[in-house]
């Protein structure tokens, strides 16, 4: 079962998350998306969801600094593991009330909104159910790291992550981890086993023209100045007696 869970578990989430994000390129391109539900609410959305991704591009720098650099690299910089400690669980604790704010607005939202819940998929509420656990036990992992320094992720999580990149996997190094960290490996794995067949695909669309982008502007069917008659769109088709009325 250790074998399972820490070494052939990871490699076919990884299978599972490039194979994946290939076949949606290849026959699901116009499904590439955020599936934005913006038209309908827009309020809660401005703050949520800017909380949520900046707190997950924080996050994501900190586990890169903690799970890729190995601790005999920062040590040779002269950085002592108490200091490397400070920063990491001070940068854990800000990244991680931002992510966790964010995302309860965005799910109370998504709830509690009439059309933005009819919008919601049973995809999208299985990527929730699983993003959420994530970040339950990833901020369950900060407070248990702040509150003692018992376990060093830094010395088993760490080097088990980075030995299944190496391809020299080794999982009795997160054997003897505490059920927090293990449980928020696995479920990290997990999302990205998922990852591919939902809209969180949209990470991978280049950003360029997003900032520059003119806004995209909302219009009911009654917004039209006075006096204005109804038109056709061009290349729509219109009876010959709705052309006579116009």
């Amino acid at each position: 079962m250790s074998t399972f869970l820490w070494v052939v578990f990871p490699y076919l989430c990884i299978a599972a998350f490039v194979v994946g994000l290939i076949w949606r390129w290849r026959y699901d391109q116009f499904g590439w998306t955020t599936r934005s539900s913006q038209l309908y609410e827009s309020r809660l959305l401005r703050i949520g969801s800017p909380l949520f991704h900046f707190g997950l591009l924080f996050a994501f720098l900190g586990h890169l600094m903690g799970l890729v650099i190995p601790k005999s690299w920062t040590e040779a910089l002269g950085i002592p593991q108490h200091a490397y400690h400070l920063v990491a669980v001070g940068g854990g604790v800000v990244s991680g009330a931002m992510i966790v704010v964010g995302f309860v607005i965005l799910v109370f939202r998504r709830r509690t909104v009439k059309t933005v819940f009819e919008a919601t998929t049973v995809n999208d509420k299985v990527m929730y159910l699983v993003l959420g656990l994530v970040i339950a036990f990833g901020m369950l992992n900060t407070f248990s790291t702040a509150l003692s320094e018992e376990y060093n992720y830094r010395e088993g999580v760490s080097p088990w992550f980075r030995s299944i990149f190496l391809l020299r996997p080794d999982a009795s190094l997160i054997a003897e981890a505490p059920f927090q960290f293990q449980a928020h490996a696995f479920l990290a794995f997990l999302l990205l086993l998922i990852w591919p067949f939902t809209r969180l695909v949209h990470v991978f669309s280049a950003p360029i023209g997003y900032l520059t982008r003119p806004y995209i502007v909302y219009r009911s069917a009654g917004d039209r100045p006075a006096g204005v008659g109804t038109r056709a769109p061009q290349g729509t088709w219109i009876s010959p007696t709705s052309r006579r009325e116009s």
